[in-house]
């Protein structure tokens, strides 16, 4: 089973920078896309920012400017960098991977557990 684990949340005041990490494991022959989703108490989950595996990103309006994807294929593993946070950015931060598991023809979706970013005012 594909397996994402996240980490690098927390506490952080406004202005501050937090940079998460995502990395992906088990049976993996391809991911394509990895990205990173939000959900603010309250509200709907929201898109953040995708990274193919390719190079190309995109970015919510919200966060461009301020947050950026990188990604190490070798590594699978994608990192949210983020920069002047704000305290409308708190919300649980959940990484995903468009994958396709070794034997399938198939690709799925998986995702981490979330990760929590606080940002005080």
């Amino acid at each position: 089973q594909v397996h994402l684990v996240e980490s690098g949340g927390g506490l952080v005041q406004a202005g501050g920078s937090l940079r998460l990490s995502c990395t992906a494991s088990g049976p993996i022959f391809s991911i394509d896309a990895m990205g990173w989703y939000r959900q603010a108490p309250g509200k709907q989950c929201e898109l953040v920012a995708i990274a193919t595996s390719g190079g190309s990103t995109n970015y919510a309006d919200f966060v461009k400017g301020r947050f950026t994807i990188p990604r190490d294929n070798a590594k699978n593993t994608v990192y949210l960098e983020m920069n002047s946070l704000k305290p409308e950015d708190t919300a649980v931060y959940y990484c995903y991977a468009e994958a396709r598991p070794l034997g399938s023809i198939a690709r799925n979706y998986y995702w981490g557990q979330g990760t929590q970013v606080t940002v005080s005012s």
